[in-house]
């Protein structure tokens, strides 16, 4: 059995193809520049041009950051940007808000009549990875099944913010299914908000296994449990530090105790520290990070989780997982221990086994082989030189 996990971030895509036969440590992976650094470089690349040809964007809706601001920078040098309507969601819901940037807007039928230059967005390219992988004489012909995750703030109504909309749902989840795997849907499943997640889906049609997608932070705090020593508490708190968010979850028995997710470039480590003693202790608010520009907490229990009583106090994962390395600005100050999680040897590829894991509970037929693969069990191992090519 095999099945493709692509975790999608903003620096990197991160890829793992698990096989049943092989144990987790020697499975194929790839950690490449993510699709909206991609979008970044190439678009930047008409800068380099005298000419101020216009150009054509269309696809779907993608992760932004790099993306949006190559849009930005070639609109502000004087080339005509058009977008098609999905494409051009990646900079804002809102295409009013994209038009004032100085966007044209076509419609996919205008679109495919102009004759310029064109890009296309999409977050989850297919046929780059099968190719990649048939370059190495891996074939990805016969997956059970592909999941994929990115970061989704979910399409808020005219006046709500993006930050409180997301949070109402990060809630509305948690209290459905109380469990990590609630923010893994099929792809026939997906809540209609959720429009990165469904151009996700859209441009995974031709795919001929089920597809299960998933936001990145829950699919990295499920992977980072994995890692043995993080797997034997259970009752801990996991902090993914990503390049745009950082989110901790306070687990227990019972699920999940609280969480709340914050802009990584808006905090500093006596910040998170001061948050992750609050999420500890049960007195963090919303308000306590809404109100300093993150996205907000929720608490789902009031008992205390004491710092102290083992070898660390926060197990912590994601690309700037190094915030935890850094010098307190004052010398009396006790810093949090951090553990930082490296399950089946790789903290890069931690969102891909927490894709695993999800699918493995939503998919009938797989929850068997994988969950007995990331827990430790044994089914037939060979060697990757014993497969059959």
């Amino acid at each position: 059995m095999k099945i493709l996990a692509v975790d999608i971030g903003t620096g990197t895509q991160d890829i793992f193809l698990y096989d049943s036969n092989l144990d987790p440590e020697n499975g194929f992976k790839l950690v490449l520049p993510s699709p909206t650094l991609m979008a970044n470089r190439r678009l930047r690349r008409r800068l380099r041009d005298s000419r101020r040809d216009p150009i054509l964007i269309c696809g779907r809706q993608m992760g932004g950051g790099p993306s949006s601001w190559a849009v930005e920078e070639l609109v502000r040098a004087g080339i005509p940007v058009y977008m098609t309507p999905s494409a051009a969601t990646t900079l804002n819901d809102e295409l009013d808000k994209v038009r004032a940037l100085g966007v044209k807007i076509v419609s996919e039928e205008e679109g495919g009549e102009l004759q310029f230059a064109r890009y296309e967005f999409k977050d989850f390219d297919f046929p780059l990875i099968a190719k990649t992988f048939a370059d190495y004489g891996v074939s990805l012909k016969d997956l059970a099944a592909a999941a994929v995750a990115v970061f989704d703030h979910g399409n808020a109504p005219p006046g709500v913010s993006d930050r409180q909309f997301r949070f109402d749902y990060l809630d509305e989840r948690i209290r459905a299914k109380n469990s990590l795997a609630a923010f893994a849907y099929l792809a026939g499943d997906i809540p209609k908000s959720m429009t990165r997640l469904q151009a996700v889906a859209d441009s995974a049609r031709n795919l001929d296994c089920p597809l299960v997608v998933m936001d990145t932070a829950p699919a990295a705090v499920l992977g980072a449990g994995f890692d043995p020593v993080a797997a034997e508490r259970e009752n801990k708190i996991v902090c993914n530090v990503g390049n745009f968010h950082t989110l901790a979850f306070r687990l227990n028995g019972k699920g999940i105790a609280g969480v709340f997710e914050h802009h990584t470039g808006e905090i500093d480590l006596p910040k998170l520290e001061g948050l992750l003693g609050k999420l500890a202790d049960g007195s963090l608010k919303h308000e306590d990070v809404f109100d300093d520009m993150g996205h907000g907490a929720l608490m789902y229990a009031d008992e205390i989780f004491e710092f102290g009583n083992d070898d660390f106090d926060v197990v912590v994962t994601g690309p700037r997982r190094s915030l935890f390395n850094r010098q307190s600005e004052s010398a009396n100050r006790k810093s949090l221990r951090p553990y930082f999680a490296a399950p089946f040897g790789d903290m890069m590829i931690a969102g891909c086994f927490g894709l695993l894991a999800a699918a493995a509970e939503i998919l009938p037929g797989l929850e068997e082989t994988v969950s007995g693969s990331l827990r430790g069990g044994r089914g037939r191992r060979v060697a990757p030189w014993d497969e059959n090519p």
